[in-house]
């Protein structure tokens, strides 16, 4: 139970490495369901796409997970009853909601888990309801593994989520 009721339910972790985004991936499926929308932030290189291969993995769907970049959008159909997996890379799109219409997000969003790379200022149009996902790492000339990773829901969808889980 959190402490103020007021406040959107978030937990803030700290991987050490691109395994352990895998696994984050792996634990955060456990609480996604068909109509989630997950909007991924952070620097070039910070994880979002490493956090969504683990993710895909844990939903059990078909298909490598790969950074969409050139292709825009991938979908990962489920392999057996989950929901399949659309995996949007928004970061060559300049527009919002608008430019993103011919993609048909909001057509897929009811049966599937709809992850945005890059989507701030650009889907929230299509669902109050969503996680938002932003992964902070060094910047510059490092090799630094650290990343600092909070998760924010929003929405009904995730007034009762317990965000904890996703620490263990």
């Amino acid at each position: 139970m959190r402490k103020n009721a007021a406040l959107p339910p978030s937990a803030h972790l700290i991987v050490n490495s691109p395994e352990q985004m895998r696994e984050l991936g792996r634990r955060l499926a456990k609480l996604l369901r068909a109509g989630d929308l997950v909007m991924l932030s952070g620097e070039l290189g910070a994880g979002k796409t490493t956090l969504t291969r683990g993710l895909g993995e844990g939903l059990g769907v078909r298909g490598a997970v790969t950074s969409p970049t050139f292709v825009i959008a991938r979908v990962h159909p489920a392999l057996g009853d989950g929901p399949p997996l659309v995996h949007v890379d928004a970061y060559r799109l300049g527009g919002g909601l608008d430019e993103m219409e011919d993609l048909d997000l909001d057509v897929s969003l009811p049966e599937s888990v709809i992850v945005v790379e890059w989507g701030e200022g650009k889907v929230e149009g299509l669902t109050e309801e969503r996680l938002q996902i932003r992964i902070h790492r060094a910047v510059g000339d490092t090799t630094d593994e650290v990343r600092h990773v909070t998760v924010t829901g929003l929405g009904a969808r995730w007034t009762a989520a317990d965000l904890s889980v996703l620490a263990s």
